[in-house]
Parts: structure tokens; sequence; C-alpha cells
């Protein structure tokens, strides 16, 4: 048990802080914890704090979720339930639409059969396909950040809530793109997905590490190094992928 609060820094003298209620059990992330405590707390219950989280994710995104990571957990819902929320409503907009702007975040190719490809896969594997991409961020921000001692963890978590964030950007745009659809072009749509995604993931890195040592330069080009860098990994793992699979299926 911490003496002190992660939360509010109270002096602590039993299981919950007197002051602002938060679990004195709450200690740094560990892959232990991540697995045998919040994955499984993320799918079978609904904590509090969804529209809190999801403003702050819109307001001081990076700063927010360092406060998580170092503790600071009671008004933020759960991480996992979080995504796998925004991936169903992501989903459903994009069902309802049959716009198929959702899940392209981070995913950029000049190749429309490529394209086309990717979002019949997105449609059918939502879940997986936006899941199975945090760990690759999580390597890039663990390499990228290295000074911050956070560990893959904890890079992890950070990335489950930017990648959240971007989905929401998809699914703005995906209702704008319903909502104009037979007056602006469907590919003005996806351009300002992947505009406005690159901003964001560059703003939620450059908040999150601010308090590490780093310049400011040096954290803008680390941090726009970082989602570019990201972004070319994932589109060139993807469409590798569905080459495999495409000769895979080309041989029966």
């Amino acid at each position: 048990m911490s003496h002190h609060c992660l939360n509010c820094h109270q002096t602590l003298e039993s299981n919950f802080c007197p002051n602002c209620g938060q679990n004195a059990k709450t200690h740094r992330f560990s892959l232990e914890h991540f697995v045998l405590h919040d994955l499984v707390h993320g799918v079978f219950h609904l904590d509090k704090g969804f529209f809190y989280t999801l403003k702050e994710l819109f307001l001081r995104p990076g700063h927010s979720i360092r406060a998580y990571v170092q503790g600071k957990r009671v008004k933020h819902f759960n991480y996992f339930t979080f995504i796998i929320l925004i991936i169903t409503i992501g989903h459903l907009v994009g069902t309802m639409s049959k716009i198929n702007l959702i899940d392209t975040t981070n995913y950029f190719s000049d190749d429309q059969r490529l394209l086309t490809k990717f979002g019949e896969l997105m449609q059918a594997y939502p879940k997986l396909f936006t899941l199975a991409r945090i760990p690759v961020l999580a390597v890039f921000s663990l390499l990228f950040f290295r000074k911050s001692q956070q560990n893959f963890t904890e890079h992890l978590v950070l990335n489950i809530y930017k990648v959240s964030g971007e989905l929401c950007i998809a699914i703005v745009f995906t209702l704008l793109a319903a909502l104009f659809k037979n007056s602006i072009p469907y590919a003005y749509f996806f351009d300002g997905v992947a505009l406005f995604t690159l901003i964001y993931s560059v703003w939620f890195y450059y908040q999150y590490f601010s308090t590490f040592g780093y310049s400011k330069m040096g954290l803008f080009l680390r941090s726009l190094l970082t989602a570019i860098i990201i972004t070319v990994a994932i589109s060139s793992i993807t469409a590798f992928a569905i080459g495999i699979n495409d000769g895979f299926n080309d041989a029966h």
C-alpha cells in the first residue's frame, strides 16, 4: 500500500483515500496488473468517467493521460472499456452510414485496391485490427521516448487512449461525410482524417512527454517523427499482410 494517495497526495491510513476515494492499492502499471486486473475489469465492468475522459482527450490529452498513468485514475474511464466502446460506436456509425472512414487512422496508401481491401477487412474485424496495432505504437513510442523511463505496459496504456482519440476523429469525419456526401467528394474526408489524426498524434505525444526533460524543439521533432514512422510502418505491415492473404487465396 502506498503511503500517499497518487491521485490527491493525501496521507493514507486505510484501503481507500479519505479525501478522494481512490483505492490505496493504486500503483504503477505492470504487465501482470495489465492482464489480470485491468483487462478483466475493462471487459466485464463499466466505470464512471466516460465523458470526462472523452473531454480530456480533446482538451489536454497528453497531460491528462500522463497523470492517469502516474496514478490519478479516479476520474478516468477504464482504458479497455473505453476503447472497446469507441470501436463499437465507430463500427455502428460506419455500418449505418456505409462510409468506411472508421479505423483508417494510421493507414494511408495511394493504391485504391489496397484501400478497398483494407476497408473490407476493417469492416469484418474492426476490434482485432485496431487493438493489434497498439503494441506496434507502444514499441515505437518506447524507442523514441526512452528518456521518459516509461515501461512497455505504460506505453500500451497511453497509446490505447491515443488511438481512442484518433478513432473519435474518424467518427466525426464519418458523420460529416454522411451528411455532405452529395456535395463534397469522399476523398476530402479521408484526407481530413489523415491530417487531423497526424496532428492529434503529434499533439498527444508532445504533451505526454513534455515533463521528461526534452527540449521543446527536440520533443516536437520526436513526436512528429514517431507519428510519421508509425504511419509508414503500419501501412507497410498491412499492405504486406494483404498481399500474403491475396496470394494465399489465389493459390486456393
